[in-house]
Formats: C-alpha cells, sequence, structure tokens
C-alpha cells in the first residue's frame, strides 16, 4: 500500500505500532514507515525505523522477513551516502533469502547499482530477478523491475529497449491500483520521450505525472532533476537553475536523501553554465563532485567533474591542466558507456585550441566528431561543432561551412518538432557557435554575399514558419478566460489604489498553467526530402537567394536593404541594392546597445510637455548611434525606400531618428527573408477593416470615431463590444486593423505582453490563435515594438508574434509615447494609407506633417513599420 496510497499506508503502520504487535507485525509496520520516511520524508527516521525493522525481524526468527527488511535497509543507506554499508546489507539480503524474497532483494540491489551508476551490475541483477518474479506471477514487482531497467538502458542511450520495457511494464501498471508507480511510470515515459528527441511530449508527460503526485502529496525530486534536464534541452536554464535551487532547498528542510541532493546539485550546475553564470556553476558542480566521491558513486561524480571544468573554462581558466582533466573525463566516461563522453572530448579540444595546442585539439576533436553520424539531435550537433572546430583548426573554410551547414541542419530538425514559438526561438542558442563559425568563415571564403546568406541562415528563424496553433483543449481555454478575468481586477484594483497580492499570486499561477500548456504542443518536422529555407518555404536547396532578394529590392523603386551581422562584437553592415551586396564595418555592438539606451531614455522624457531642452540632446545621441550603427555605409543609402535589418540584441532602436534614416521611407525586418515573405504576401479578399478602441485611453482613442468616418464599412469594437474574443474573431484573416488601446511589454514573459481590452488583456498567445492575423496592423499603443532577444538571434513580443501568422506590415511603437501627439500621427497615417501608399511611406509622411516641438517628433520617431506592406 505504500506505492499505492502513501499516507493511508503510514497511517496503518502507526496504528499497527500503537497495538503492541507480535514481532513478525512490528518488522512489516516499521518498515513501511520506513520506506515511507526514505522516499517522502525525512531519511534519518527512515534509518531508525528499518534498524528496528531488521531487529523485530530476526526476533521473530524469520529469515525471508530480514532479507526483506535487509533489501530496504540498504536502499536507504545508499541514498544516505553510506554506500559501502548499503551494498553490505543488501548482499546478506540476497544471502538469507530465497526464491521469491531474494528476487525483490536483486531488483533493490539493481536499483542500488542504478543509483550509483553502475549500470552492467544493475542489467545483471535485474535480468535475474525479473526472471523470478514472472514465474511468481508478481505483477507489481515484475513491472518495477521492467521500468528499471528500462531507466538502465535510458542511461546508456539504448532508447528502443527502453521503449519496449516501459511499454510492457505500463501493461503491468494498468492492471493494479499502485498508483505512485503509475506516476512513475507515466514519469518514466516523458524520459524516454525526451531521449528520442521530443521535448513537447516530455514536459506533457511529466506536467501529468506531477499532478498524479500532488494527489497522492508525495515530493517529486527525481521529476524536478529529469525536467530540469528537459528545460535545459528546450533552452530554458535559468528555469532549470530556479528549480533544481527550490528543490535542494525542500529537500534539505526534509532531511531528505543525500543522493538526490547530489544530483539536483548536478542539474543546478549544468543550468547555471548554459545561463552564462560560471561561478554558479563552478559551486554547485564542486559541491555535487564532492558528495558524489563519498557517496562511491563514480558515474555520477565524472559527470559532476565534467560540468565543473566547462564551468572553469568558461570562467577563462584555461590551462593545460585543464585539457588533462577534461581528457580523463572523456576517457572515464567512454568506459563507462556514458552518452556524454563525446562533450567531454569537445570540451578537451576547445581548451586546447585556445592555448594553441593544434595537435592535442585535433586528437580529442576527432573522437568528439564521432557522435555526428548518429543519437539524438543535441549530440549529433556536439559532432558537428567539433568537426567544425577540427576544420577551422586546419584552415578549410569549406570545411567549416560545410559542417556548420549539417549541424544547423540537425538542429533545424529539432526545433521544427517543437509547436510553441517560445521553444523554437530558445532551442536556436545551441547553434550560436555554429553560426558565428560560419560567419567568420564565409567573410573569409565568399566575401559579402556568404556573408549575407549565413546572416540569414541563424537569424529570427523561428519567424519563419507559424508556430502550431495551439489545441482546442477547453482546459488551456478556461486558463486563458480566467487569467483575462483575473487580470482585469487585479487592474482595476491597483488604479485604484488598493494592494492586491491575492488576485497577482492567482494571475502568475494561471500564467504558468498557460504556459505549460502551450509548451506541451508539438511541431512538424522536415520530412527528409528537402528542407525548410530561412523564410518558411519547404525548399530542396535549403539556401537564402541571394539574386531573389536583390531583384525584389530593384522592383520596390532601387530599394536597398541594410543588415547588421555581428561578428567578434563588432557590427558588420552588409548593404544589399542596385544587384550587389556591400560590407562596411561599424562600431562595437556593446557601445552601440549603450547608446540606444540613452535614446530610449530621451524619447521617454520627450514624451512629456516641457522637455523641449532635451531635444538637441536626444538627436545628438542619435548621431553617435548612427556612426556606431551605420558607419561609412551611411554615405551609400541613396534615396530610395530602405530596410533595416537588425540583430535581435538592437530591437529597441528607434531607426527614424538616425539623422540618415530620417526623412526617407524607412521599414525594419527581423530578416531579409522575412521581408521578402511579406513582400510576396497578398493581401485577403474583401478589404475588411476593423478598428478597436480599448478602455482608459487619455485620449479614448480619439482617432477611432474620425476613422469610422473615413472607413464607411469598417467593423468598430469599442466600450463592451471590444472583448477579447470578438476582436479576435473579427482581426481574423482583415486587410486592415488599427488597434488604440494600452500596452503592456512584459520582459519576465514576453509571450504574455499584451493590449488592454473591455474584458481584460489580449496577449500573445491570443494572438497565435488566430488563422490568419491581418495583412496590416497598427498598433497605435505605447511599448508594442518591444521584445524579448533570446536564442541565438530572436525575438518574443506582440509583432513578432503576427509576421509569421500572414500580417505583412505592421506600425508600432518602441517607447512610451504623449497619447495627445499620437492621435494627429495616426490620422495622417491613414490618409496615406487612403491615397494608396505603403504603412512606411505613409509613416514618412505623417511624421513630416506633424508640429516641429520635441512631444511630436519624438512620438514620431518612436514609432516603427515592420514588414513590407
Amino acid at each position: 500500500m505504500v506505492f499505492a496510497d502513501p499516507g493511508e499506508a503510514l497511517a496503518r503502520a502507526e496504528k499497527v505500532l500503537g497495538d503492541r504487535p507480535p514481532p513478525l507485525h512490528a518488522s512489516v509496520a516499521h518498515q513501511v514507515i520506513g520506506i515511507w520516511q526514505r522516499d517522502f520524508g525525512d531519511l534519518r527516521l527512515a534509518l531508525t525505523h528499518l534498524r528496528r525493522a531488521r531487529d523485530w525481524a530476526a526476533r521473530a526468527d524469520s529469515a525471508e522477513r530480514e532479507a526483506d527488511v535487509l533489501g530496504t535497509l540498504g536502499v536507504a543507506l545508499v541514498h544516505a551516502g553510506r554506500t559501502r554499508q548499503g551494498l553490505d546489507a543488501l548482499g546478506r539480503g540476497i544471502e538469507r533469502g530465497t526464491g521469491h524474497t531474494r528476487a525483490r532483494v536483486l531488483f533493490r540491489r539493481a536499483y542500488s547499482w542504478w543509483v550509483l551508476g553502475h549500470h552492467k551490475e544493475a542489467l545483471e541483477d535485474v535480468r535475474r530477478a525479473i526472471t523470478v518474479l514472472r514465474q511468481a506471477d508478481d505483477v507489481i514487482w515484475t513491472a518495477r523491475a521492467l521500468t528499471l531497467r528500462a531507466t538502465v538502458h535510458l542511461a546508456l542511450g539504448a532508447v528502443k529497449q527502453a521503449n519496449a520495457d516501459f511499454t510492457a511494464a505500463e501493461a503491468l501498471w494498468d492492471t493494479t491500483g499502485q498508483e505512485h508507480d503509475k506516476a512513475d511510470a507515466v514519469e518514466s515515459r516523458g524520459l524516454a520521450a525526451f531521449r528520442s528527441g521530443d521535448v513537447p511530449a516530455a514536459l506533457r508527460l511529466f506536467d501529468e505525472a506531477e499532478e498524479r503526485y500532488a494527489k497522492l502529496g508525495t515530493p517529486t525530486f527525481m521529476l524536478d532533476i529529469r525536467r530540469c534536464e528537459v528545460l535545459m534541452a528546450a533552452g530554458l536554464p535559468s528555469e532549470a537553475l530556479a528549480g533544481a535551487d527550490a528543490a535542494v532547498k525542500a529537500l534539505d528542510g526534509i532531511g531528505g536523501q543525500s543522493t538526490r541532493k547530489a544530483e539536483l546539485l548536478l542539474a543546478a550546475a549544468r543550468a547555471a553554465r548554459l545561463a552564462d553564470d560560471p561561478q554558479t556553476a563552478i559551486a554547485r558542480a564542486a559541491l555535487a563532485v564532492r558528495l558524489f566521491a563519498g557517496q562511491r558513486r563514480t558515474w555520477w561524480e565524472t559527470h559532476a567533474r565534467l560540468v565543473l571544468i566547462e564551468a572553469r573554462h568558461a570562467a577563462g581558466r584555461g590551462s593545460g591542466r585543464l585539457v588533462a582533466e577534461a581528457a580523463a573525463v572523456a576517457d572515464r566516461l567512454a568506459a563507462l558507456g556514458a552518452p556524454a563522453a563525446p562533450e567531454a572530448s569537445l570540451l578537451a579540444g576547445r581548451i586546447a585550441l585556445d592555448l594553441g595546442w593544434t595537435a592535442d585539439a585535433e586528437r580529442h576533436l576527432a573522437v568528439a566528431a564521432r557522435s555526428r553520424r548518429s543519437g539524438p539531435p543535441l549530440a549529433r550537433l556536439t559532432g558537428w561543432a567539433a568537426q567544425a572546430l577540427r576544420a577551422q583548426a586546419a584552415g578549410s573554410a569549406r570545411g567549416v561551412l560545410e559542417a556548420c551547414r549539417r549541424g544547423l541542419d540537425v538542429l533545424d530538425d529539432h526545433r521544427m518538432t517543437l509547436g510553441a514559438s517560445e521553444l523554437r526561438a530558445r532551442a536556436t542558442a545551441q547553434g550560436a557557435e555554429l553560426a558565428a563559425l560560419a560567419q567568420r568563415a564565409s567573410l573569409v571564403s565568399g566575401g559579402p554575399r556568404r556573408l549575407l546568406v549565413w546572416s540569414e541562415r541563424w537569424r529570427a528563424t523561428a519567424l519563419s514558419t507559424p508556430p502550431t496553433r495551439p489545441p482546442a483543449d477547453p482546459a488551456l481555454l478556461r486558463g486563458m478566460t480566467a487569467y483575462r478575468e483575473i487580470a482585469a481586477r487585479a487592474e482595476e484594483a491597483r488604479m485604484d489604489g488598493r494592494a492586491v497580492p491575492a488576485l497577482e499570486r492567482e494571475q502568475r499561477r494561471l500564467e504558468r498553467e498557460i504556459r505549460s500548456r502551450t509548451l506541451h504542443m508539438r511541431g512538424t518536422a522536415a520530412d527528409g526530402r528537402g528542407r525548410f529555407d530561412v523564410g518558411g518555404r519547404f525548399d530542396v536547396g535549403g539556401r537564402f537567394d541571394v539574386g531573389r532578394l536583390l531583384r525584389r529590392l530593384s522592383d520596390s523603386g532601387d530599394a536597398q536593404l541594410v543588415e547588421l551581422a555581428v561578428l567578434d562584437g563588432r557590427v558588420q553592415v552588409l548593404l544589399c541594392g542596385q544587384g550587389r551586396v556591400r560590407r562596411f564595418e561599424a562600431g562595437p555592438l556593446a557601445a552601440a546597445e549603450t547608446e540606444a539606451e540613452h535614446v530610449q531614455a530621451g524619447l521617454r522624457r520627450l514624451a512629456h510637455p516641457g522637455a523641449q531642452a532635451r531635444l538637441p540632446v536626444v538627436e545628438a545621441a542619435g548621431r553617435r548611434l548612427e556612426e556606431l550603427l551605420l558607419g561609412p555605409a551611411a554615405a551609400h543609402l541613396g534615396t530610395g525606400p530602405l530596410v533595416v535589418v537588425p540583430p535581435g540584441r538592437l530591437h529597441r532602436v528607434p531607426w527614424a531618428l538616425l539623422p540618415s534614416l530620417r526623412d526617407r521611407v524607412l521599414s525594419v525586418s527581423p530578416s531579409a527573408s522575412g521581408w521578402l515573405r511579406a513582400r510576396e504576401t497578398a493581401p485577403p479578399p474583401g478589404g475588411r477593416q476593423v478598428l478597436v478602441r480599448g478602455p482608459g485611453l487619455a485620449t479614448g482613442g480619439a482617432e477611432v470615431p474620425e476613422l469610422a468616418g473615413r472607413y464607411g464599412g469598417a467593423r468598430v469594437l469599442e466600450e463592451d463590444d471590444a472583448r477579447v474574443e470578438r476582436v479576435l474573431e473579427e482581426l481574423d484573416g482583415a486587410e486592415l486593423a488599427h488597434i488604440a488601446a494600452h500596452g503592456e511589454f512584459r520582459a519576465d514573459g514576453p509571450l504574455f505582453s499584451s493590449l488592454r481590452m473591455a474584458d481584460g488583456p489580449l496577449i500573445v498567445h491570443d494572438f497565435e490563435r488566430l488563422d490568419r492575423s491581418p495583412y496590416r496592423i497598427i498598433l497605435s499603443c505605447c511599448d508594442t515594438a518591444r521584445f524579448a532577444s533570446v536564442g541565438a538571434d530572436e525575438l518574443l513580443g506582440l509583432v513578432t508574434a503576427l509576421l509569421p501568422l500572414g500580417t505583412a506590415g505592421v506600425v508600432a511603437c518602441s517607447a512610451p509615447v504623449n497619447d495627445a501627439a499620437v492621435v494627429p500621427l495616426m490620422l495622417a497615417l491613414h490618409k496615406g494609407l487612403d491615397a494608396g501608399l505603403s504603412l512606411a511611406e505613409a509613416l514618412r509622411d505623417a511624421r513630416a506633417s506633424l508640429p516641429g516641438d520635441a512631444v511630436h517628433r519624438a512620438t514620431g520617431w518612436a514609432f516603427s513599420a515592420f514588414g513590407a506592406a
């Protein structure tokens, strides 16, 4: 019962002990309490009860009872870090037990071998146990043994064998009432899904397992460790680190298993390293190494040493000694049959390269490169990274580009299995090094055109295809409705000056629930007959076509496109147009980011009357920013329309403020291929216009009534009509939408950035439910063009949610603006659209029509046109 209904089992065992039981019954009761405390409570109390259980079994003169207790005690001692004592107890249990009992103790020793990382011994013991347990028709223990064998297979990378055992075990669990074991089976299937490369399925199954454990009231430390691993693979290391640290704190709070604490520390160290926090990684990994060494867990200790060396290298501590340590870890991992061995060889090769030891680097990298041909996607990515570094060391630019292409293809396949745009965006971080290597090699070997191709290869790829539509999941829709109601109530209370901690807690809980469900969505991978190109079309060649870009620019009135790449910290300007691609070098990226923040601060001040004196300061900052971002290219921009493609870290630049761009037709795009896609997107039939006016605007959305008169047949949604579901219904497939509403950007959760409607926030997740977003959309609200920069060079926010869904052009704002000054800008903008101009042309003319005071000029600079419509 202790794994079917843990709380009831504990209560009954304590009741038995309160009735002065005979020795045999006392032994069973103490053993049950010991198991409960071992797995769900205080390990020290567990050992006390299990020793009493052993003593009562001896008094009962039952060898089988004593053998069974020794098996349980042995596992507890191993979890307490007393490895030798634990294995001794398990050995004595196997000697004293016979038949069925002996098989159960063999299973427990196999489990202990798995905990210790001795996989060969674990497989041998569990194989022997399964034979006897099946003969005894012991369904529960056979299912446990099959689950354990599958888990050991996974540790060795044998996914096919693991899935076979998991399937067999699950069929047995379905015939029992063992609810905790059933939850464990769901968790195990999640682990198998992850090892097979299916991150969304793993997250879904882990969430289901957590719900099952919660009903039983049992802790989930092993699940926490596994979820950390999946979150790291999904590009969410900061969340993984927070989860691991919280679990360590909870485990310490109940005096839980030392073995689990060491594993959680290892997970935290890995997460900290991936989150670019090497000092935290060093601290966590060093403690994990000490704990694993004390527990005599060589497998685990070696993995912790690998993370410790990686963190020290990331902290800049490269040395010959570190190369030797990494090589030794690689050898030990290979001897243990660990899938992480190539990762250690790659690390040794990297450090050797940094030291200029080319012969040593080649030896280690050649070993790591063997993994590029088989295994899960991220293991193959390790192999291709090693191959690229080998080619770079050998001076073969062609070899670097080929290895980078193959590695990024692998990562593309992995990303396309992810349905959520957030996961797709964050997963690109794992290809950042390959993209940078390819950009350097292309600059050396192929000039500006090839650099443009490789800059596009890994730029804004999450926007190249629409995210998977959220499923028709009643629970998800209920959660979003509840979230909207709670958020609206919280906002209303804050406006009245009331503190709302309970509502804010519930809002955060609902956000976690919505995000969790959207992360479960699966994408669709390429089918092997071709590749998705960087524009999102399925294409056999899979290459960005520079010639096609140049032709489209020429068709657009001698337009030019400026793509800003970043190489070794400096901005490279790729000027495309007039049938050619030219390269110019501008300033340091870090200096440009700093100057962009100064400009943003200046625009915020200019949004308020009385800041006229600040105008020359902001304009001077704009001149400095132009020098850093465009450098000598500014003199070659011509007079035609211009498209700017900035890197993700420069998304907040108000491009219209730069002197060379101030009075021209200017649009912004996350990528050149994204601009091409927008350029070739046809407007929907019907020409429907939608005007939306949200609540609480200082001007009351004064432009909307005038626009309603201009567009006679427009759908106007205001007051109670401006509710989220109604707004979405009208936006779907519209030709033009204008939304006047308060905007909020959420840096802590960019997909919860929102526009305030009558019944609460319209969030990015809502827009992703549209079959086709409006062809053109104008957002006359503050902060709607702000994004979170994630992954390699990806952006998450309102505008980037619209672009993959059929929107060809957006006008949005990157800073707080003066509401009153927005009204004449919007009216002038629509006047230009009514005359047949594009968004970029109409926005240029609208800026020119405004008064010349600081407030109106700052308002015009804060708005940008995105896309090509």
